[in-house]
């Protein structure tokens, strides 16, 4: 079986990657990059593939049996079109199964949602594909958080626009595992899973980086439109704004879900403290 993960150079096609050598081998994992360069960490065999180039993952695509799809980083209409040409190129070279990096998130409603559109819109190109497929929904990503903890004990505070909505963060090592069980696993054909983890507030965000890095962060909401203003004047508009809807988001209840991870990986997601001690080993 030879299973191909798309954006092996990012954090997220890395750990599917590296997870899936566990499993199966590595002869048997390609990595497919825009920049193959920047994969070779990974000591497999890498391919280019840019998703604007169907003729790249026409090529990337060969003697492949399994493609894990990870979800593109334009802007959302733009999204489509890249996804389907790695759909395409699949039918073309008898691919048998796609899995697809999808998200959890609210379809309206705030400013993330125009990115959850269009990962719906490949969701529904991939089970109309006639190939098998398995699809997961990640959640929020608790990595970002730890990456920023010397700009929040600069401030001396977690400030954003989540208020007290429940979030299930998860960590791209646990998706990784999950993804790597489902690419392999024929039973995850057809499901759709939510990949997240246990339900926190913000204010329990703060203790739990406050008890591993003996920090005394408190948590501070602020207004969707303050904080909208304060993502863009750093982050440029598109991800400024995108990064403000994820919090809206959170603030509305959209990310207060159950969690199907267990189903995916045979064992309990991880809880977000634990995950963080993890993280502060590795850091």
């Amino acid at each position: 079986m030879k299973i191909a993960v798309t954006c092996a150079s990012g954090q997220l096609g890395s750990a599917i990657a590296n997870q899936l050598i566990k499993e199966i081998g590595k002869e048997n994992v390609i990595g497919i990059a825009r920049t193959p360069e920047k994969a070779k960490h990974l000591g497999i065999e890498i391919r280019k593939g840019d998703y604007n180039n169907s003729q790249e993952f026409d090529e990337a695509l060969i003697g492949i049996d399994t493609v894990l799809l990870l979800s593109g980083m334009d802007e959302p209409q733009k999204r489509i079109q890249q996804h389907r040409n790695v759909i395409e190129a699949a039918k073309a070279n008898g691919v048998k199964k796609i899995v697809y990096t999808s998200i959890v998130g609210a379809e309206e409603n705030n400013a993330f949602s125009p990115v959850v559109q269009s990962n719906r819109q490949t969701e529904k190109d991939i089970q109309n594909s006639g190939l098998n497929w398995a699809i997961g929904g990640n959640g929020i990503y608790i990595e970002p958080d730890l990456e920023y903890i010397n700009t929040y004990v600069k401030e001396d505070e977690i400030r954003n626009c989540a208020g007290d909505g429940r979030c299930t963060y998860t960590s791209r090592e646990e998706l990784g595992i999950a993804y790597a069980k489902m690419c392999v696993e024929e039973k995850h054909n057809g499901h759709i899973y939510n990949l997240v983890g246990k339900p926190i507030i913000q204010t329990q965000l703060a203790d739990y980086i406050n008890q591993v890095y003996s920090t005394n962060l408190v948590y501070n909401s602020v207004s969707v439109e303050d904080y909208a203003t304060e993502r863009k004047k750093e982050l440029g508009d598109f991800l400024g704004t995108v990064i403000a809807g994820i919090y809206e988001g959170i603030k509305n209840g959209v990310n207060d879900i159950s969690s199907d991870y267990e189903k995916a990986t045979g064992r309990p997601h991880k809880s977000t403290l634990e995950i963080i001690l993890e993280y502060k080993k590795t850091d």
